[in-house]
């Protein structure tokens, strides 16, 4: 598996976790997620690498957390995470992929414990 790296490029951290990769000699498959958002069961494997639930990965600060807050609290990981796809601006950024495993580059050198 190649490194993926689901990027903002409006995003500090993004931008850093990227040029931190690049830096090490890898060259990501890079996703601009908000151009082209991940599936359900894409977001749904993400979180299963990451070890994360769909609220653990959510944006709380973003409007559109924050207008289906009360509604995302009665709904099921199932249902969050078909939220998520359709809300790709609320999704932690960025997320890097490698066969080793996922981590948020949040700092952006989170991203070093799965690169070989």
């Amino acid at each position: 598996m190649s490194t993926v790296i689901y990027h903002n490029p409006r995003c500090s951290k993004s931008r850093q976790t990227l040029a931190l990769l690049e830096e090490r000699g890898l060259s990501p498959k890079i996703v601009e997620y908000l151009e082209s958002p991940p599936d359900a069961p894409t977001i749904a494997n993400i979180l299963q690498q990451l070890g994360m639930s769909a609220q653990q990965l959510m944006r709380k600060g973003e409007n559109e957390y924050k207008a289906a807050e009360k509604q995302l609290a009665n709904m099921s990981e199932k249902e969050q995470i078909a939220w998520l796809a359709k809300n790709p601006r609320v999704i932690e950024r960025p997320v890097v992929i490698t066969r080793k495993g996922a981590r948020i580059g949040r700092p952006p050198e989170q991203v070093l414990e799965i690169l070989d």
